[in-house]
């Protein structure tokens, strides 16, 4: 099975300030781009899964990247490796989504077991890591992801995207 797949992140912004003579204007153009081809060293990957999911009110779940997930072609996913994590909260949400290294079997995205960050509705988080290491998945002691629906009264609704390596 192949793979390719590329992530890029353009951000084009201009600042302007008003002086008495002038319009001063600080321009930004600025674009990231990671491009991975099949297999498990720099920039490589041989693995994908995403969703789109909705959480009930104060619900919390763990997505198990060791096995558990099916991806779109049907092949269980056993992540070795992953790559990139890309998660964003529908804009209709009411509550914020936090996405957390798991307190107890966390895959080591975050620096500490139980940190995070919490998505207010619309916002989105993009990690990627295209070197060969990537952050390393072991089944049982540090393969889960948390996603928690952070208020109660209302679901919210998350897309997310794992790239990884199975080696």
């Amino acid at each position: 099975m192949g793979f390719s797949g590329k992530i890029k992140l353009d951000v084009v912004a201009a600042l302007t300030g008003p002086l008495d003579l002038s319009a001063p204007v600080d321009s930004l153009a600025y674009s990231h781009l990671v491009e991975f081809a099949t297999g498990a060293g720099v920039n490589q990957a041989n693995m994908l899964w995403h969703d789109q999911r909705t959480l009930a009110p104060s619900a919390t779940e763990d997505l198990d990247l060791a096995g558990v997930l099916v991806n779109g072609l049907g092949a269980l996913q056993t992540f070795v490796r992953i790559k990139a994590l890309i998660v964003a909260a529908a804009l209709g949400n009411t509550n914020a989504v936090n996405v957390a290294r798991s307190a107890a079997n966390g895959v080591p995205i975050f620096l500490a077991a139980g940190d995070g960050i919490a998505l207010a509705p619309g916002a989105s988080f993009h990690w990627d890591c295209p070197n060969a290491a990537g952050v390393v998945v072991t089944p049982a002691t540090a393969d889960l992801i948390t996603i928690t629906n952070a208020g109660a009264g209302t679901s919210v609704t998350y897309d997310v995207i794992v790239i990884g390596a199975s080696s």
